[in-house]
């Protein structure tokens, strides 16, 4: 009788925390934060501009040398959908691996989560962004934020030739309510060209079973990193995801809370490469990064974020658009823990 009185009294104890755990995440959401100016994102970005000088502008492929370093955009789209822009704002880079977030959305609205994720794991990793990781091993890519599962992740899109990857340009376009945006030829061609070592990605998942077609499913992979847009466009891509699948203009036609949910949950864990850990605990927001310099986050039920600075760490993320986004949550006490 006595044993069954500590089980029910833990039990209660376990279940009253669990709910007000729930609260505390459920009111950390719904508090409203004070309003994000533009003087206040043009004196973080001022603050944090000189970073740049010490990473490097991503060269393994050439036409991303190409890119200014000095260049610096910050955008936030907050609550009400209103957008606030600072720095180079007009400046366009590629995606790059930001580009794996609307893949993902794509793929998953096709096919369904169980599906896409029967191929491939939920893992976060502690291995660079174009690891093998254990394709060949277990064979299957450890999350659709690294290269393999990326890769694969398109290939799962439904058409012939290039169709899934302008389905994946369309949500691009949809999301950001910006019909102009497209994919640079040039960057395209360089990685082609010097995308060897995804090419072996690639070719390891067909003989593993998991993808069935040609190189062309490859080239969609290319395509979709070399979309160009502007740390805007990151900002309302971010919040986007951080209200549901819900356009920044109020357009719900996405809306899907299991998605968002299913999205940020592979930014937080996976969306900053190897980085991903540390960053969960510094910024504490989904978010995800490419090597043409941008990250884009997503503040639950809040805002989205978008930053640009083509200078890179030695993981590959933006060090003056982290060190910005990271004096933002801290300003503003944006963090989800």
């Amino acid at each position: 009788m006595r044993n069954n009185s500590i089980l029910f009294s833990a039990k209660g104890i376990f279940i009253a925390a669990f709910l007000s755990f729930n609260t505390m995440v459920d009111a950390q959401k719904t508090t409203d934060i004070p309003a994000v100016s533009e003087k206040a994102l043009t004196s973080i970005l001022e603050k944090n501009r000189a970073y740049y000088t010490q990473g490097k502008v991503a060269d393994y492929i050439p036409e991303l040398g190409k890119m200014d370093a000095k260049a610096v955009a910050f955008s936030v789209v907050d609550k009400n959908g209103k957008v606030l822009n600072v720095g180079d704002v007009h400046k366009k880079f590629t995606m790059q691996s930001i580009s794996k977030i609307i893949a993902l959305m794509v793929a998953v609205n096709e096919r369904g989560e169980a599906d896409v994720f029967s191929k491939m794991g939920y893992f976060g990793s502690d291995k660079p962004f174009n690891h093998f990781s254990n394709l060949e091993t277990t064979g299957k890519p450890l999350n659709p934020m690294m290269n393999a599962g990326a890769i694969l992740t398109v290939s799962l899109i439904s058409g012939d030739g290039e169709k899934p990857f302008f389905k994946v340009l369309d949500m691009v376009r949809y999301i950001t309510k910006n019909p102009s945006i497209d994919y640079s030829k040039s960057v395209y061609e360089s990685e082609k060209s010097t995308g060897h070592r995804n090419r072996g990605m690639f070719y390891l998942m067909k003989n593993n079973g998991l993808i069935s077609g040609n190189e062309d499913q490859l080239d969609n992979y290319f395509k979709q990193c070399s979309i160009e847009l502007t740390a805007e466009d990151l900002a309302k891509i971010g919040y986007f995801f951080a209200n549901q699948c819900i356009r920044f203009d109020g357009d719900a036609t996405y809306k899907n809370a299991e998605t968002a949910k299913l999205i940020e949950s592979q930014m937080l864990i996976a969306g900053m490469y190897e980085f991903s850990g540390e960053y969960a605990r510094t910024v504490g927001l989904p978010s995800k990064s490419g090597v043409g310099g941008g990250i884009t986050v997503s503040v639950p039920g809040k805002m989205g974020i978008g930053v640009f600075s083509p200078s890179l760490d030695q993981h590959g993320n933006s060090l003056a658009g982290y060190h910005m986004i990271l004096d933002l949550v801290k300003q503003y006490n944006l963090s989800i823990f």
